[in-house]
């Protein structure tokens, strides 16, 4: 998502420094107009102050290693936001932690998946407000409209809604998916795909997971080479712990979550339908008996890129 978000804030008008693990990521954003940095030191280096650093990297230790460096390369005034989906106990540690030397830190909820951070993406911010203030019209430059970026609150908030999202998605992906293998099941010679195309057109169901099944289910011709193994990032598995902690109830995500789990060691139609609709919107990755697989077709492919 970081990739696509960069692309799309060149595309703005915006000067772009970015730095990546893989120098074959560099190379391709020094083709795009994007200034490659060779290192967390360089990037600072070639921004202007103040500056303003995202963080598009996985969740846990590698969020936590990129602070900690930037909190010591950074000036006070500076912003960090934090676009993965960390805990948002984390984010407010995270906060404190590059409060103390001045360097405003914000957390930032980001959905649209793969594509929405080409087009244009929906920010959920948590922070201070004059950070916040300081960011908005980027994050508005990226969004898909105005209406798109929310200030949740005080530290923490804007990681702790979009878990939240994280887990209302769950429980509407498992739901198509379970659709999916019932239509499958039907005894009828259903052309799935263009199924749920009609059903776009007015019904109550009608929505962007039900567009991105349909699609799948055409870019992969069907679901009968797939795994069934549907990678989990674990983040949902947060709002379940904190919600039986508050006594919530919340019996359509827990059920999502161990279907999710339960999908590793069985063959079915709906897991493989969970695996490629994950896939399509925020390019998890799909997996063969043996091996990752691939949809067919260039534009396929590039859904899943990063």
């Amino acid at each position: 998502m970081g990739a696509n978000l960069a692309r799309q804030a060149v595309a703005k008008g915006h000067q772009v420094v970015a730095h990546d693990r893989d120098p074959q990521a560099l190379a391709a954003a020094s083709r795009e107009r994007i200034e490659p940095a060779s290192s967390l030191a360089d990037l600072v280096a070639a921004l202007p102050s103040p500056r303003c650093v995202l963080l598009y990297v996985p969740h846990g230790p590698p969020t936590e290693r990129v602070c900690r460096s930037l909190c010591r390369l950074l000036s006070p005034g500076d912003i960090v936001a934090d676009g993965g989906n960390s805990h948002w106990q984390d984010s407010i540690r995270r906060h404190d932690l590059l409060g103390r030397a001045g360097v405003r830190f914000l957390d930032v909820g980001t959905s649209g998946g793969v594509p929405g951070a080409r087009g244009g993406a929906c920010f959920m911010v948590g922070g201070d407000p004059d950070a916040f203030q300081a960011l908005a019209p980027l994050l508005r430059d990226l969004a898909v409209d105005e209406e798109a970026v929310f200030y949740a609150g005080p530290p923490g908030a804007g990681h702790f809604v979009k878990l939240v999202h994280n887990a209302i998605e769950f429980g509407m992906v498992q739901a198509i998916a379970e659709g999916v293998e019932l239509l499958m099941r039907s005894g009828y010679a259903l052309d799935i795909a263009a199924l749920l195309d009609s059903w776009q057109h007015g019904s109550v169901i009608r929505g962007w997971l039900v567009e991105l099944m349909a699609e799948a289910l055409r870019q992969w011709d069907g679901l009968e080479r797939l795994s069934s193994y549907v990678e989990d990032t674990g983040e949902v598995k947060w709002v379940l712990g904190w919600a039986l902690g508050q006594d919530i109830p919340t019996p359509v995500t827990s059920a999502a979550q161990l279907a999710l789990m339960q999908y590793r060691d069985q063959d079915s139609a709906s897991a493989k339908a969970v695996a490629i609709l994950r896939h399509a919107y925020g390019g998890h990755p799909v997996h063969l008996a043996s091996r990752p697989a691939e949809p067919k077709g260039r534009e396929a492919r590039a859904r899943g890129e990063r």
